[in-house]
Parts: C-alpha cells; structure tokens; sequence
C-alpha cells in the first residue's frame, strides 16, 4: 500500500484530501475539470492514513453528484492491470464504497460498475458487500454463479468457500443463494460446526496458581496456545502458515496483561514484596506483568517504579512503562504526573514528561489546563499535526475548557491530514472557541465525518450565514446521512422555526 502525499491544505486538492468541508465549497466554484480531476485523485489514490477511523465516501458521493461528474476514472483504477497484481483490498476500497453511495443515490452507471467488479474484480467482496446493501435480489442471483466458479471444487475450495461465508461482512447474498446453489447451502450449514470444533481443540499451557508461576509465565520465549485465550477464551497461537512472530510487541504485551490480570487473581497479601522485586528487577515480562498489576490494584509504589522504569537501559521496558503511566488515575498520581509535567522541573521535554501530560490531558483538574496547553504547543512545533499521542492532547484541551489553546487547535484543525484528528479538534474548539458557532461549525456542516457534521450542526449559528440553513435542510432530507446527524439537524430546524414565528 502506497503511503499518502497530502498536498497543502490551502489547495483544492489538500482540502479534498483532509475531506473539510471548504473543499466540497471550493470544488463547486472552481473549474469543473479541474474539480473532477482533483476528486479522481482522491478516490483513485485513498488519502486516509487510516481508514478504519477516517471517513471519505460519502463525501466524495456527494461531490459527484453536485457536479455531475462521470465515473470513467473510478472505472479506469477498478480494471487497470495492477488489479491483477495487487490484491491490497485498500487500493480499491475506497472507490468501491463511493460507487455505493452513488448507487443509493440513484446512479445506474455505479451499480452496473459494481456488478462487473463483483464478477471479475481482485476485490469482489468489498464489492459485493456494496451489493448487498443497495442492489436487488435479481441482480445479486444473477452474480452468483460468477461469484461460485471462484471457489474451486473439491475439500480446499469448499473450506474455502465455508470461511467466506462465516467471514461475510454483509451475509444477505450467501442466504439468496443458498435457495438456488446446493454447494452454499451445504457451506452454510457446515460453518458453524466449524466454530465449534475448533473452539473444542484449543490447547495450550497455562500458567499454575501462585505469584511465582505467573511471574515466570509471563517470560516464556513462546506465547503459548493458551496466553490470553486461557483466560478470554480467544487462543493467542497464531494460525499455521501465519506470519505472526511470538516474541512480536503485541504478542509480549498481551503475555504481560494476560499475566497482570493472573496476578490479581492468586497474589496474596504476603506476596507483595516479591511483587515488588519483580517490578524492580524482574525478567522484562515478568517485570512488566508486575508493573501494571500495581498500576491497576493503585498501589503506593506504582508510581516511583514507573518513573524507575521510565529511565531504563531497556527500551521494551520504557516503552512499557510509558505506557502503563495512562493507565494510572487518582490524586496522587496526578500529583506525580505535574511533578513530572512542570517545566521547572527539566523533565518537561522527557518521554516521562510527555507522557505526564497525557494522563493530565486525559485525567487532570482544571488547573492542569496550563500544563496540558503547553504540551499541545510543545508537540505542535517538534512533530508537527502528527503523531498517536496529539489526539489526546486535543481532547484534554477541550475537556479543560482551555480558552488558551484555541489559536493552535484551530492550527491543527486546519492542517490535518486525518479527518478523525481534525473532528477531535473542532470539538475541542466548540468547548474552547466563543466564535466557533460562526466560524468552524459552518464548515463542519460539510466534513467528511459524520460526528463533526452532527457536532456542527448542534453548535452553529442558523442566524448570519445564508448557507447554514440551506445545508440543514439538504442534509434533513438526505436519505443517506447518518440518523445522528438528521436528529441533530431537524432539532435545530425546529428551534429556527419557532424563532421565526
């Protein structure tokens, strides 16, 4: 998967790409070659860092409508050769979702589209899943032969077949065929015993019942079949032929919480100094498991170990500690964190620091408002409007009512790529910025996000903008908007007519 080039927010092309609201405005003013070409651009070549968390094609949908725009583009990207090449479902997901929309809104070209890619396409199952929610039951009868012959026959092609249907996102097709094709129907019924029977051969070994056999679980070199599934009920083991690494920090880090959650179960009052120890001293999983059992149980110690922990030799350890200092709640802790937190302590900049803030920006008092602002403006001019942790940053502004962060979360609402990170700002803002009825909130109206279009519309001012009222109404009678965003609406439609009387 190719990494996004995001061109400057004040483009056509950049405001496309973040899905603001200005860029649908300034794609109805600019040229309409030039409008379609930059909107090709964002379907062909998805912008989204993330696009389980990023919305996009509802608003790509709805620019193609307002500008009548043909679809030989999305049609072009869907057959080209690298179809055959790459099978990365994110390289046409995004133009298969929008010619969804286009569907429901009426566009025959869009379902005939998504009828050909679903018989003959790389991605046919995201197509397929687009079907099944806006085609009709003759026009899914007549893919299911297309859709078969992709299964081989013989035992591999029905195990295949069987996990498509148990995997299937949006199972209405499998159900119309199943009344016509024998071999779905029999994959049908097989599906779940599957399920059963491997819920019935887990196994693994499980760690024994006493504070030094957790312990010295949770270092085991191989994340046995058991892990977190011994007490979740989910097996940790990868899959055979899989390319999970055991020893991978996701799988090390489910091991220590598996085995932090172990702890609470058989540690004993009496156990606490070896506990201790092992958060002192201990091998790194042991350590780790001890560390956040701890953290967890708010034990006095928690917070000079993490602090400890923050300054090792061991990045796996750092990492670990950092991280667990999030989880950390209570006066005491927060009393720790603006220690850890205040510039006049030299650790302001430190990653134990930084991570202070966070817990203040996600646990803090209104006097940690200062602190937290700082952070903001300090991670905005080291890293930019980027990074995992600046999101938390922003909700801690909004959530501190910190009227001195407005001017730089107005920067990152601006400037972000990620329309999720730019919908946490603009309800910071809305807490935050007295001019954001009138200002913001009237953009918000046309975001690609339906949580910042909702948060618009119960924050804009109906009374100065010609435009507000027009877009309420469209989005009021808009079929395909989120059921959110039309109570949020027709509620401030309501309230405008009433003024009016």
């Amino acid at each position: 998967m190719f990494e996004p080039v995001i061109a400057p927010s004040a483009s056509l092309l950049g405001l496309l790409q973040r899905g603001r609201g200005d860029g649908q405005l300034h794609a109805l003013a600019a040229d309409r070659t030039e409008a379609i070409a930059a909107l090709e651009e964002c379907v062909t070549r998805d912008p989204r860092a993330d696009w389980q968390v990023e919305n996009r094609s509802l608003y790509y949908a709805r620019l193609y409508m307002e500008l009548e725009a043909p679809l030989d583009g999305i049609e072009d990207h869907l057959h080209s050769p690298e179809d055959l090449l790459d099978d990365d479902e994110t390289r046409t997901g995004l133009a298969l979702s929008v010619l969804g929309h286009l569907a429901a809104y009426g566009r025959r070209d869009a379902l005939l589209m998504l009828r050909e890619y679903a018989a003959t396409g790389a991605n046919w199952a995201w197509a397929l899943d687009e079907l099944a929610l806006r085609d009709d039951d003759r026009g899914l009868l007549l893919l299911g032969t297309a859709v078969l012959d992709r299964f081989a026959p013989g035992p591999e092609g029905d195990a295949e077949l069987r996990e498509f249907i148990r995997g299937a996102y949006e199972p209405r097709p499998w159900r119309l065929w199943a009344a016509y094709h024998p071999r779905v129907a029999a994959a049908s019924e097989q599906s779940p015993f599957d399920v059963w029977q491997r819920q019935l051969n887990r196994s693994g070994v499980t760690p024994g019942w006493s504070t030094a056999d957790v312990l010295a679980w949770a270092d085991q070199g191989e994340l046995g079949g058991a892990g977190v599934g011994a007490f979740t009920g989910r097996p940790d083991r990868p899959e055979p032929g899989s390319d999970v690494d055991p020893a991978a920090p996701d799988a090390v880090d489910r091991r220590a919480a598996a085995a932090a959650r172990c702890l609470a179960a058989v540690v004993r009052p009496e156990d606490r100094p070896e506990v201790l120890e092992a958060a002192r001293n201990g091998l790194p999983g042991a350590r780790r498991a001890a560390l956040r059992y701890l953290v967890d149980r708010r034990d006095p110690a928690a917070a000079g170990l993490i602090e400890a922990a923050a300054a090792d030799v061991d990045d796996r350890i750092v990492r670990a500690a950092l991280e667990l200092l999030g989880r950390m709640r209570g006066p005491e802790a927060l009393a720790h964190a603006r220690r850890w937190a205040a510039p006049d302590t030299g650790g302001a900049d430190s990653a134990l620091g930084e991570a202070a803030v966070q817990l203040l920006a996600d646990a803090g008092e209104p006097c940690d408002a200062p602190l937290v602002v700082a952070g903001l403006r300090r991670w905005i001019s080291v890293r930019g409007v980027t990074g995992t942790g600046l999101g938390a940053l922003v909700d801690g502004a909004g959530r501190l009512a910190a009227a001195d962060a407005v001017p730089v979360l107005r920067h990152i609402y601006g400037e972000a790529a990620s329309s999720e990170l730019r919908g946490r700002a603009a309800r910071a803002l809305a807490a935050t910025d007295v001019h954001f009825p009138e200002g913001p909130a009237v953009e918000c109206l046309w975001d690609c996000e339906e949580s910042t279009r909702e948060l618009a519309a119960r924050h804009v001012a109906t009374t100065g903008d010609a435009r507000v009222l027009e877009r309420l109404r469209r989005l009021a009678a808009d079929p395909a908007e989120e059921a959110e965003v039309h109570a949020a609406v027709r509620g401030r439609l309501t309230a405008a007519r009433e003024r009016s009387r």
